[in-house]
């Protein structure tokens, strides 16, 4: 399957800065066209970045959505609006959201759902805490949020969502979970979905990895079978160190 890279801005660059990143990116990975490479700037750049991406072969992402179409929701952005916008793709359930903004596996879930039926790809995220590895509950704590995030879905649908495991330890620490670490949660993702879902399907669903991903540990944590991508955080500022990340060379 194609590998997905996916650049999450977070809170950073205003329209200047944002542009100035795309513009360098866009000529860094031109022509590189056997990753799917999407970017996820704040919300007050989506519209004006997606112009300047047209043709680029990188595509657009949001960094969150609300269940709802519309209605009194101050401070929410639907599906719809962004669509409109100009994304393909929609971040999901970070560690970052569950943290600071009360989300939950059952808010991501209908997050996910909507984000489906307005024709967006979900990144599904889903990690473990410090406390949750040191008492060997990462399987088992990954693997509920995964069931918890997709319930309800269609066996078709999954081929649209790709699942982020980010263990949260790993986030903006300098720490990365070792490739071993890494591909044996991977490996147990892959496994419930089997359970959950047509064999067929699952083999073209995307597990992608996040956590303090760089271009001098991309080659090897992409050497793993079940490894399809990444979800980069602060690396993904910096035009050259990302285009570095696209260009991965599994060893």
């Amino acid at each position: 399957m194609r590998p997905l890279i996916a650049g999450n801005w977070k809170m950073n660059t205003d329209l200047k800065q944002g542009v100035d990143l795309v513009l360098a990116l866009r000529d860094l990975v031109k022509g590189h066209d056997s990753v799917d490479c999407v970017i996820a700037p704040p919300f007050t750049a989506i519209h004006h970045l997606s112009h300047l991406l047209a043709g680029s072969g990188i595509e657009m992402c949001a960094q969150d959505i609300f269940w709802e179409k519309s209605g009194a929701y101050t401070g929410e952005i639907s599906g719809e609006m962004l669509v409109s916008a100009g994304c393909r793709h929609v971040i999901i359930g970070h560690s970052e959201r569950r943290q600071f903004f009360g989300e939950t596996d059952e808010t991501v879930n209908k997050k996910v759902l909507a984000a489906l039926r307005h024709g967006l790809k979900p990144i599904m995220c889903v990690g473990e805490s410090l406390d949750e590895r040191e008492a060997n509950k990462t399987i088992q704590t990954v693997c509920s949020q995964v069931k918890k995030g997709l319930a309800g879905l269609s066996g078709t649908a999954l081929r649209d969502i790709a699942v982020a495991y980010e263990p949260i330890w790993a986030i903006g620490t300098g720490r990365t979970a070792t490739p071993q670490q890494a591909e044996e949660v991977h490996n147990s993702i892959r496994g419930l979905l089997y359970e959950l879902f047509d064999g067929a399907t699952v083999k073209e669903t995307r597990i992608i990895y996040g956590g303090s991903v760089k271009g001098d540990n991309i080659d090897v944590l992409m050497a793993q079978p079940n490894i399809d991508g990444a979800l980069v955080g602060g690396a993904s500022l910096k035009a050259d160190e990302f285009a570095r990340i696209v260009k991965f060379q599994p060893v």
